[in-house]
């Protein structure tokens, strides 16, 4: 893997590690997370060790972890699910762990280095990510790394006792610029 980082944000990529499951776990059970998500159970350390035997280490999963340049301290996530190498594309997710990582760009410089990977490395045609409709910082993220809105889907899912609605996103390849 090429070393994926951004000077500008102070962040770089690295793989995940089963040494990452406790960090992950407690970070995807915070509220300031769990609240952006779609799945919204409780994550438990067992159930995280069997993503990582069932999913990472199958390669339908790639996930990797956001790192502080300067101090390698781990501030989130960033993962490409459901991949599919015979129609070449995958699901984006993100999150970011740390409250001190948020609000400052990290999530649009970690979407651009992980589609570099998606693209370059994976050789993946399509990536697309599905995002509450309400969750505009996260739209904007997306679209500052060449999302386009491809659809709504209207009231799509059932959380906090009402139906949601959620935006699909996508970016090809041709549409990519490092």
């Amino acid at each position: 893997m090429k070393q994926l980082k951004d000077e500008k944000t102070g962040i770089y990529l690295r793989m995940m590690t089963p040494e990452d499951t406790d960090r992950i776990v407690a970070w995807r059970n915070s509220e300031a997370v769990r609240k952006r998500f779609i799945y919204r159970e409780a994550f438990t350390r067992e159930g995280h060790l069997s993503w990582i035997k069932n999913m990472v280490e199958t390669g339908k999963v790639i996930q990797m972890i956001i790192c502080d340049l300067k101090t390698d301290e781990p501030l989130g996530s960033v993962y490409f699910r459901d991949v599919d190498r015979n129609h070449s594309k995958a699901e984006y997710g993100i999150f970011i762990g740390e409250e001190s990582a948020r609000g400052r760009g990290v999530g649009s410089a970690v979407a651009k280095l992980a589609l570099r990977y998606a693209f370059e490395e994976e050789k993946l045609h399509r990536v697309f990510l599905r995002v509450l409709s309400d969750n505009q910082p996260a739209i904007k993220s997306y679209e500052n790394a060449g999302f386009q809105r491809e659809a709504l889907l209207r009231e799509d899912v059932f959380l906090d006792g009402a139906y949601r609605d959620v935006i699909l996103m996508g970016i090809l390849d041709r549409e990519w610029k490092n």
